[in-house]
């Protein structure tokens, strides 16, 4: 990846690099007494992740997942995981609204409004889903989380995005709630979320080329 911007001394401070991990913590992570976590199947993001966080490595293992619009079907995949040990949780908790050892989270990411574009980005890799749809040669952006506040924050960060984004009401699912961004909307979302990326290496390469490929396929027809 090309880094052109460096780590931030504080994590709670607004940045790209803050914006687009705590958004990964909150799609896919937990704030616990002493911890911080955060999952991701990309290892190039992993590393990323933890150079932000100043974390030493991230642990690898194969893990069974449910697929996230129907727990009944799992997949084995690769999994890695960062962690920050010491107080950042807690602090990240009061700062953020991020939820803290299993209590609800209020989510106030207002402190990281100019970074609204890498939030975002961090939490479509974490809690969304890419596809691209066969029968109705449309790409599908959904994003999938068992937080119902967590999904309604995300739809608040759509409307003040700078492109038209309007998305479906939330709608329950096997792992929680889930809602889809209207197909029309879809390529132009992705192309403003992953915008500029290359040059600040914030994104998974898995993610970014999947979406990309969606697209490429529904303008190419």
């Amino acid at each position: 990846m090309s880094v052109e911007t460096g780590a931030p001394n504080d994590m709670l401070v607004a940045h790209p690099e803050t914006a687009y991990f705590w958004g990964r913590v909150a799609g896919d992570g937990e704030c616990e007494d002493g911890c911080v976590t955060v999952r991701t199947n990309d290892e190039t993001a992993a590393r990323r992740l933890a150079s932000i966080a100043g974390a030493e490595r991230a642990d690898r293992r194969i893990v069974e997942r449910a697929y996230a619009h129907d727990t009944s079907i799992t997949r084995t995949e690769e999994e890695f995981t960062v962690q920050v040990v010491g107080g950042l949780a807690d602090r990240a908790s009061a700062a953020l609204g991020l939820p803290f050892d299993g209590d609800s989270g209020g989510y106030r990411f207002d402190a990281l409004a100019d970074y609204d574009r890498q939030l975002l980005r961090g939490l479509l890799e974490s809690c969304g889903t890419v596809c691209f749809k066969s029968d109705d040669d449309a790409v599908g952006i959904s994003f999938v989380h068992e937080d119902e506040r967590l999904l309604r924050t995300i739809q608040t960060l759509l409307d003040r995005c700078p492109v038209d984004a309007p998305y479906d009401d939330l709608s329950e699912t096997s792992s929680g709630y889930w809602f889809g961004v209207d197909d029309d909307a879809a390529p132009v979302l992705g192309d403003w979320l992953y915008e500029g990326s290359e040059e600040t290496g914030l994104f998974a390469p898995s993610r970014r080329r999947k979406l990309r490929k969606s697209i490429e396929r529904v303008r190419e027809r």
